[in-house]
């Protein structure tokens, strides 16, 4: 099992910083959170960009996915989230990183038409995507928070351009069982994102294993060669507590549900 946490538990910080980070507590990948706030986005430039890989790569960590903000099942025309996918996928193919992170976001809509704009907007995102080696990835989310609901719209995608990010807390959120969630994105699932909560009422981010999380079950059905994300949810609850010192103790817990799973 390969390990790596998310920017989005660092808000602001420097890329270096964060790469030190992941170097030095054994996480061998970031997820970096693409908004303008944060040190690389899909508006940087090819210096940035360039730089950042090199810091990067010094540090001997790679660059898991690219978490983006668009919305492709959201109301609205097409081209502006095509747009914004596009600009995604080809900072993940400058850093280098294998996955870009979409998010459904059509609460507002009826299933059916919500799906429809998912399945149409990643049909037509996916093969640019596919031509620079990165996968675009559909976190199990709002509108889409269960591994059933995600799965609907990839089956009717079906290209491998296009596959599942299971964040385990909303699928939990969504009613369905880890096995539940693994088996609906069997053939769609890029990696993985852990994080623990009090309960599903108060949902100020925890240390891993703090919590009431069935991140035994989940971390037991992720595939032995693949990532394990810890998405620490800082930039939304600047009261929890600071995530560096925790680094450690997350992936020793990590490491240790793997060890426990490998040996049942």
């Amino acid at each position: 099992m390969r390990y790596a946490f998310s920017t989005l538990g660092l808000p602001g910080t420097p890329l270096e910083r964060s790469a030190a980070l992941a170097a030095a507590h054994g996480y061998q990948g970031l997820e970096l959170r693409a908004h303008p706030e944060e040190p690389l986005h899909p508006g940087s430039s090819a210096a940035d960009r360039a730089a950042g890989l090199r810091t990067l790569a010094s540090a001997g960590v790679t660059v898991l996915g690219v978490a983006g903000y668009a919305q492709v099942a959201a109301a609205g025309a097409d081209e502006p989230v095509l747009t914004e996918i596009h600009a995604l996928v080809r900072l993940a193919a400058d850093l280098e990183a294998p996955y870009v992170r979409v998010f459904p976001g059509g609460g507002e809509l009826p299933p059916a038409a919500a799906d429809a704009h998912a399945v149409r907007r990643l049909r037509a995102a996916a093969p640019f995507a596919e031509q620079h080696g990165v996968r675009i990835l559909l976190e199990t989310h709002d509108s889409h928070r269960t591994g059933a609901a995600t799965a609907r719209v990839l089956d009717r995608v079906g290209h491998p351009g296009a596959g599942a990010l299971w964040d385990v807390l909303h699928t939990w959120l969504g009613g369905e069982t880890s096995a539940e969630s693994v088996r609906a994105l069997a053939g769609h699932l890029g990696y993985t994102q852990v994080k623990d909560v009090r309960s599903a009422q108060e949902l100020t981010p925890l240390g891993l294993g703090a919590g009431a999380l069935p991140l035994a079950e989940a971390v037991a059905l992720v595939p032995e060669q693949g990532w394990l994300c810890w998405e620490y949810e800082k930039r939304w609850y600047p009261g929890a507590a600071e995530l560096p010192g925790q680094l450690a103790r997350g992936r020793e817990h990590l490491e240790a549900l793997t060890r426990a799973a490998s040996a049942g």
